[in-house]
């Protein structure tokens, strides 16, 4: 199946390579700003860790400069500029903000699917941020950052992938030369020099390109539903995942590992959750065996059901969500850390 789509690959190849030549050679123009913009992106539909990331760069800045979140708001059923407060649900501001605004009281969290007026807005606000984190915009040419990250999955390197419908890229590869920092996310907790140097050479970095490797750390469950308030999750021997994210296999390997019984009820990236949907999460926890079973979900996927109006459905059901927060290797924290002090640092000069 994969060779009978490499053709329309090729076809969508030839596109993306000439619009970004025509950013290259300045026919199409971006812009750059003065203050200190870092973008965390990636050349994949998703499921790099991009969320966790951007949190993680959060709390290393948030307590020494005024900073700004700046998403596209993927999934909102609203367009242009919106700064978030209490008022919003991921309908207005889509479902990664809102989990950033919920997070960081202190932080703006603005979406624009324009990010350079997304910019403009953020810089003409009171008391307008320092340094503004780009959340998934790399492949927004209009705009050029002053830092790009790039995230790519540990198990599934962009260099080994093929563009989309053969494969689930969004981007050429080549587009990875632009990057200042790769990271390799959803690492194993202990990598090999030889394992590391196979990552490297498949990705062939270029001289001024660091690469570093994050792994997710899970962190306590959370309750969610008020029956969740009265069960003891320990206990419990039965799970029902309940995910609408980009990659699952990290968070089902996890689970299984302390669970007897595991299984999962999937839905797209973003997804909206339906009367439908909720119908088929019950009836599937209905048939579970056993009495000690629970629901476990993500953060995000957490931010549509709180949103909904079908929470109250699972008020019986014992709900729990499952916080995550990425790390580095040993050093390469304190390392990663500099690069992006010494960029805002130097840029604030």
């Amino acid at each position: 199946m994969k060779r009978l789509l490499l053709p329309i690959s090729f076809l969508y190849y030839i596109v993306l390579f000439l619009r970004h030549k025509l950013y290259d050679w300045n026919i199409l123009k971006s812009k750059s700003y003065d203050i200190p913009n870092i973008c965390v992106g990636n050349l994949n539909f998703g499921g790099t860790g991009k969320t966790p990331h951007i949190e993680y760069l959060t709390n290393l800045l948030s307590e020494k400069y005024n900073i700004a979140i700046l998403s596209r708001g993927y999934g909102r059923d609203t367009k242009g500029f919106i700064l978030a407060d209490e008022s919003h649900s991921h309908h207005d501001i889509g479902d990664e903000p809102l989990q950033y605004f919920k997070k960081f009281k202190d932080v703006k969290v603005a979406v624009d699917e324009n990010r350079c007026e997304g910019v403009e807005h953020l810089l003409k606000e009171e008391n307008p941020p320092q340094v503004i984190l780009l959340d998934d915009a790399y492949q927004h040419r209009k705009i050029k950052p002053g830092l790009n990250v790039l995230l790519t999955d540990y198990y599934n390197l962009y260099s080994n992938s093929h563009l989309f419908p053969a494969g689930d890229l969004r981007d050429i590869k080549k587009a990875a030369q632009r990057a200042d920092i790769i990271v390799a996310t959803k690492s194993p907790n202990v990598i090999t020099p030889y394992y590391r140097r196979d990552v490297e050479g498949s990705l062939k970095l270029l001289p001024h390109q660091k690469i570093f490797y994050s792994y997710i750390e899970y962190l306590d469950f959370k309750p969610l539903s008020k029956a969740s308030h009265e069960v003891d999750i320990k206990e419990a021997k039965t799970a029902l995942i309940l995910c609408g994210i980009a990659n699952t296999y990290s968070l089902e390997d996890y689970i299984k590992r302390k669970y007897n019984t595991v299984s999962t009820v999937k839905f797209s990236d973003h997804h909206n959750f339906t009367k439908k949907d909720v119908d088929t999460i019950i009836e599937k926890y209905n048939s579970l065996i056993g009495k000690s079973k629970v629901i476990i979900t993500t953060e995000k996927d957490a931010m549509r059901l709180m949103n909904s109006s079908f929470l109250n459905r699972f008020d019986d059901i014992p709900v729990f969500v499952l916080p995550i927060k990425i790390k580095f290797h040993k050093e390469e924290g304190t390392s990663f850390d500099d690069e992006i002090l010494n960029y805002i640092n130097n840029s604030l000069k």
